[in-house]
């Protein structure tokens, strides 16, 4: 277990021991311990039964090597994340994509992460947010949470509450506070990313689990292709042409006579029979 290192100033700007830290990453290669470690109370490696399914997410903070550690330990455990340093830019892209979370801090270079906030909420956003910042006291969380933030989390923190907030609020975004979905004879527990048909468990890698979770969670409707996509791939994941027709592909054969059918709608995208 790795111990806690300096907490980060009320500003959120780097510790000069995370400059330091960073400036080791650019000449060698970035150690995602090191830096988690600056950054959260206690940080453990997550071991092979650890690994969780949220979807796509949006973080806005503008200190782009924490935001590098957290794409590369959470990458591992099925988390698609996609970076935007600008508050206005966010703003701007966030209707147009497929998010299950964004995570805001507050101390953005252009605007303040409260107006983000505020003019997300006004525009009609839905998405759930959670407030990732060094201000902990209570008014500003008070102010947050009265502007449509859905939680509230201050540096340094655990990642492994970090994971657990994230994942209850994608759960509860998409009215499923049971982590468990089921289909059938099939059923998945979203917080484990594991499957098991008949009691006996498959074997699913990531993306795979991906694409059932969203498949299981509208069992009997239509699932676009371009949906698929756009949740199960950030902007910097390379999409091959068939990658989708691949994923589904895999989880027919895995789930076999027994599990449910996942049919396809030509020029459409793909629908489980709800059974």
């Amino acid at each position: 277990m790795l111990t806690a290192s300096p907490t980060i100033p009320a500003s959120g700007r780097q510790t000069g021991e995370a400059r330091q830290a960073s400036r080791i990453g650019d000449a060698q290669s970035f150690d995602v311990v090191i830096h988690l470690n600056l950054h959260c109370h206690v940080w453990q490696r997550p071991g092979p039964g650890s690994r969780t399914i949220v979807l796509r997410i949006l973080i806005i903070e503008d200190d782009t090597s924490l935001v590098s550690g957290l794409k590369k330990a959470l990458a591992p455990a099925g988390f698609a994340v996609d970076h935007e340093i600008s508050g206005a830019a966010a703003i701007e892209i966030v209707p147009s994509e497929a998010y299950s979370l964004i995570v805001l801090d507050l101390g953005l270079p252009d605007l303040p992460g409260q107006e983000v906030l505020r003019r997300l909420r006004s525009r009609g956003c839905k998405v759930p947010i959670l407030i990732l910042t060094a201000l902990g006291e209570v008014k500003d969380k008070v102010k947050c949470l009265n502007l449509g933030a859905d939680d509230y989390l201050t540096k340094p923190f655990d990642l492994d509450e970090f994971e657990a907030r994230v994942k209850a609020l994608v759960r509860r975004g998409k009215g499923r506070p049971d982590p468990i979905l089921r289909c059938g004879s099939l059923s998945l527990e979203t917080s484990t990313a594991s499957a098991t048909i008949d009691d006996k468990p498959l074997t699913l890698r990531r993306r795979e689990v991906t694409v059932l979770e969203i498949l299981m969670s509208q069992a009997g409707r239509l699932v676009r292709k371009e949906r698929l996509i756009s949740e199960v791939f950030g902007f910097d994941d390379p999409v091959a042409p068939n990658a989708i027709e691949l994923y589904v592909g895999r989880l027919r054969q895995k789930l076999g006579p027994n599990g449910p059918k996942i049919k396809t709608v030509r020029g459409l995208g793909y629908l489980m029979e709800d059974r």
